[in-house]
Order: structure tokens, then C-alpha cells, then sequence
């Protein structure tokens, strides 16, 4: 699904765009990803696990663009990859109703409001299909992205214990939040 192209201006002051992220953004994508799961511990891989060629994230990327159940949206800074997010909706009759959310932004640009755009813009989207139930996970101790989601109305529903194992052997909990629209 395509998303349209939105200028928005940051916390401070610089401009940035919303865009579908495209094939030809494929190595940027693959280098965005790389960069993120070696930023935090709290993506679902690490970096040494994100064995993705251009070609395969190209393909990907043409993928969501044409799907009518997933969309993406990428933010850009001169030309800079910076945050990426994907909604995806349910496909079948009893689950129509949902759709997950993630999120990832480089942390040099955390705290600007890239977040709170990328989520504003797929709630709307959400809206337009008629959902009413956005889910998303996040791991213990991941506070930051915590009260982002609050801030978007979010609330925790569940846990699941020890569903990340860090590689010193640390486990963290999911939480699980909804919102309902």
C-alpha cells in the first residue's frame, strides 16, 4: 500500500519526508536496519542476524508497496533514512478488525517527533479501513518507546515472560499493548 509523500518540520526546526519507502531504496533499508539492531537491544535481532541482500529487501519493499494489507512509511532527512514503520492488517474475517504496528528510528534522531508523525499517519490509515484494535509488542525496559505508545494510547494487556534471551543471558519480558480507535 502506498503511502503520500508528507513534509513535516522536526522538533528542531529541520524538515523531513514521509514517504513509501521504494525498491530503489533497498540499500539504504538494509543499512538502516543494520544500524538500529546494532543501536539497541530492543529490536527482535541482532545485527549479525539481519543476513539480507539489496535484492531481497528490493523485493520486499515492492511487495508491501503493492499489498493492500501492509504499508510502510519511511522517513527521510536530506536524504537520510532515519525511521521506518509498517502497519499490517489482519487478513481473515474474524481478525479483520486488527492491525499491528512497529517502529524503529536511528537514535541520533529520537526525541524530534518522528515517532508520533510515523504513528499518527498509521492510525489514519487504520481509520480509513475501519479498524478498531491496533496492537504492537516492546521489550522490558524499553521506556522510551513505552511512552510513545502511551502518548498514542496505547495500554499494556499482556506480558510474556523471558520472551527475549540477550546474548549475557539476560531475559526480558513483551509487553503486549492495544489501542482501541
Amino acid at each position: 500500500m502506498q503511502f503520500k509523500e508528507k513534509e513535516l518540520v522536526l522538533k528542531n526546526g529541520k524538515k523531513a519526508v514521509l514517504r513509501s519507502p521504494v525498491a530503489k531504496d533497498a540499500r539504504d533499508m538494509v543499512g538502516f536496519l543494520m544500524k538500529t539492531a546494532e543501536e539497541t537491544d530492543f529490536l527482535l535481532y541482532y545485527p549479525e542476524e539481519r543476513n539480507i541482500s539489496e535484492e531481497s529487501e528490493a523485493k520486499i519493499l515492492d511487495t508491501v508497496l503493492r499489498s493492500s494489507m501492509d504499508m510502510m512509511i519511511a522517513c527521510f532527512i536530506e536524504g537520510k533514512l532515519v525511521g521506518n514503520c509498517q502497519i499490517s492488517f489482519y487478513r481473515t474475517r474474524k481478525t479483520a478488525h486488527r492491525a499491528t504496528l512497529a517502529i524503529a528510528i536511528l537514535k541520533e534522531y529520537w526525541g524530534l517527533g518522528i515517532g508520533t508523525a510515523m504513528f499518527e499517519e498509521m492510525i489514519a490509515c487504520a481509520k480509513t479501513r475501519c479498524i478498531f484494535q491496533l496492537e504492537l509488542e516492546f521489550a522490558e525496559g524499553n521506556d522510551r518507546a513505552r511512552m510513545l505508545y502511551e502518548k498514542m494510547g496505547f495500554s499494556v494487556v499482556a506480558e510474556k515472560p523471558c520472551a527475549f534471551r540477550l546474548k549475557d543471558g539476560t531475559m526480558l519480558k513483551e509487553y503486549c499493548m492495544v489501542k482501541y480507535l
